[in-house]
């Protein structure tokens, strides 16, 4: 298996991506400000098995095909791209109805499963974690001390035990920013609207960076 310095300095490297806010990170902020801390950590774990999915495509081999090809990556950061602005023009549009979730009159419609699954559909389309398991985490893959596929499938469960962790913070407190804006009414149309903003800002961001190749 990989050993421990190898384990440990893939462990640093990926604290360092995981903690500079990215698709992901955004995307757990805008859901935590728009639905709360239930919505928030719904997201955070389909997130994380989103990106573990990108770790088994590299492990089988696809992610060097991802990794090579403009046109592949391309197409997949669109996608994920174009689906980050269509959640951000909903929960725009939908603003105004957290204050009757608030008051109890309306229950603003976040059901697990369509939650888990948005989560899910950000992390497997995350451009930035996509270079990285394609690019990165084979380096720290040491042939000589076994199999490589098991060796890759542990780094990226390390990978996303810190990336759970860390966006977990990020939703967690989001969240009790949420509370604070829910006292007031005015407040309440406020934190919908940038959460639909910050989702919207967030793909047009995807869609035009990238790779320079």
């Amino acid at each position: 298996m990989v050993s421990t310095d190898r384990l440990f300095a893939f462990a640093a490297l990926s604290f360092l991506l995981i903690v500079i806010p990215g698709p992901s990170v955004l995307f757990v902020i805008g859901r935590a400000l728009a639905q709360g801390r239930r919505a928030a950590l719904i997201t955070v774990v389909g997130n994380t098995l989103g990106a573990y999915l990108l770790v088994v495509a590299v492990a089988v081999g696809i992610g060097s095909v991802v990794e090579r090809s403009v046109l592949v990556f391309t197409l997949l950061k669109l996608a994920g791209a174009a689906y980050l602005v269509y959640l951000g023009v909903r929960a725009w549009r939908a603003r105004g109805s957290l204050r009757a979730a608030f008051t109890g009159a309306e229950a603003v419609p976040h059901s697990g499963p369509r939650t888990f699954w948005e989560g899910f559909a950000v992390g497997v389309t995350n451009p930035k974690t996509i270079v990285f398991f394609a690019a990165v985490l084979p380096q720290f893959v040491e042939p000589d001390r076994g199999h490589v596929t098991p060796q890759m499938l542990l780094l990226g469960l390390v990978f996303n035990a810190i990336a759970l962790a860390s966006d977990s913070a990020w939703g967690l407190v989001a969240a009790t920013a949420r509370d604070w804006f829910a006292r007031s009414p005015r407040r309440l149309s406020l934190v919908g609207g940038v959460g639909g903003l910050t989702m919207i800002g967030l793909g047009v961001t995807v869609a035009v960076t990238g790779r320079k190749d």
